[in-house]
């Protein structure tokens, strides 16, 4: 019986590896198709041809040129002449390598997949880095300049984003930070970050776990850039860098945050590490909800794995291109197809107020759509630009992260993950434990990547509570 069963389960990989295949295969072609598509979309509704991720087009860069690389200690710089810095280690690769799963196939049975895994990591033999032509566009339009060719910048909203007042909001400089105060008005004595995930919102956060905390502390949930009711800039590449330095805008400096306790849920779990390495005497605890980490491999591990960098490590991880499970192929389609996750941007975030409406008519006003309020309000930009930059392309930062928070800080740390979460595994909590020995990991049986929040609001606003009022050194 036991045979038969481990016979159906390997049928069951082998058809699930074959059917991708030929799925993945197909949308190689149509992800071309859109391409040459968007390119006439948007020059005829911006006046300009925009370079994308999906083509080889990449720049060197050079002193005669508005950008320059240098190389400082190690790290990768990428500079404009007036003075604005943006590291190109804080850009991931992932972004413009991105192989068709039949290039995939033949280069791992190549013989000369080593030097096709080093031109995907955008470094030649000789050590040259360069910089991709989109990644220059937009650099040259934070600069506003065009190095005396005509230029012009991205619109904010483009012609395929959302144009409402939600959507885009009057004040751009700050996030939208939901502030929940002490009961009564009194003195604010602890604050609470609540950080959500990857397209979600404050809602998540608002909607759930806060009506049942009491009134003792400030709590605050932010919506990220580009998310929810924040400023969604075109021009902006959502490096975790912008992320953290817009919080630290909205949060920490505008309303005044002193010490504070941290929530964080998936994404957010890697800005919250980000911002306990900068903040070690402020923060008095740490909350991951299913933290997105994939650990190097280990010293003397071989294999095709090990020889990839770690951003393309975990973009294999999170998006492995399988069409079971169902949230595998949700994954895999947002990180390896720019154009058909801007398809899919187009349809579900441009007319969000419509799919809203019909949801409401259609359950009768009876069912909360905040979930659905997030999962809508973002652009593709700012989708595509987190997700490749902040969960691929972060992966040797929250190593240096966990290192301070090792160290340097004293506070507890609590890690919950649900035993059903099928978009990051169990293994993700535990490798966050291996780093920080006195993390506390809680695995929630019967619990997926969102309802570890969401059916459990209650029992995990009690338990937090709980940890706000352990005391430590």
């Amino acid at each position: 019986m036991a045979a038969a069963r481990s016979a159906l389960a390997s049928a069951g990989r082998a058809l699930n590896v074959a059917v991708s295949l030929v799925v993945f295969a197909l949308l190689d072609a149509l992800e071309l198709l859109l391409c040459v598509a968007y390119k006439v979309a948007d020059y005829v509704a911006e006046g300009a041809w925009r370079p994308c991720y999906c083509s080889s087009s990449a720049m060197a860069a050079s002193g005669n040129s508005k950008i320059v690389v240098s190389e400082r200690g190690g790290s990768k710089v990428v500079s404009l002449l007036s003075s604005t810095k943006l590291h190109l280690e804080d850009i991931s690769d992932t972004l413009y390598t991105r192989p068709s799963v039949l290039a995939a196939a033949a280069a791992s049975s190549s013989s000369s997949s080593a030097s096709f895994r080093r031109r995907e990591n955008n470094v030649s033999a000789a050590g040259k880095v360069t910089v991709h032509s989109a990644i220059v566009q937009i650099l040259r339009g934070k600069d506003g300049a065009g190095d005396g060719e005509p230029y012009k910048p991205y619109p904010s909203p483009r012609w395929s984003d959302c144009h409402c007042a939600n959507c885009n909001p009057a004040d751009s400089d700050r996030l939208f930070v939901h502030v929940q105060p002490p009961q009564g008005g009194g003195v604010v004595e602890e604050d609470v970050l609540f950080i959500h995930g990857f397209i979600s919102s404050s809602g998540f956060w608002t909607e759930t776990v806060l009506p049942h905390v009491s009134r003792r502390r400030r709590l605050l949930a932010v919506d990220l850039l580009g998310f929810g009711r924040s400023p969604k800039p075109a021009d902006s590449l959502y490096t975790l860098r912008e992320h953290v330095e817009m919080i630290e805008r909205s949060v920490i400096q505008r309303h005044g945050v002193g010490s504070f306790h941290i929530v964080a849920h998936s994404l957010g779990s890697i800005l919250a590490l980000a911002l306990a390495a900068k903040y070690p005497a402020a923060v008095r605890s740490i909350t991951l909800v299913s933290p997105p980490y994939f650990p190097p491999p280990a010293p003397g591990e071989t294999g095709e794995v090990a020889a990839w960098g770690s951003s393309q490590r975990v973009l294999r991880a999170v998006a492995p291109r399988r069409v079971w499970p169902a949230i595998a192929f949700g994954a895999s389609v947002a990180c390896w197809y720019e154009h058909l996750s801007r398809t899919v941007s187009i349809v579900l975030c441009k007319h969000h107020r419509l799919w809203e409406l019909a949801f409401r008519v259609f359950t009768l006003y009876r069912v909360r759509t905040y979930l659905m309020d997030g999962f809508f309000c973002h652009t593709h930009i700012a989708s595509w630009h987190t997700l490749h930059n902040i969960i691929c392309g972060s992966a040797s930062k929250i190593d240096q992260c966990l290192e301070v928070v090792r160290d340097q800080l004293t506070c507890g740390v609590t890690i919950y993950h649900g035993g059903d979460d099928e978009l990051l595994p169990v293994s993700c909590s535990y490798a966050v434990q291996s780093r920080i020995p006195r993390a506390v990991v809680k695995v929630v049986d019967g619990r997926d990547h969102v309802t570890i929040v969401v059916r459990r609001q209650k029992e995990l606003a009690r338990e937090l509570e709980e940890i706000w009022d352990t005391k430590r050194p």
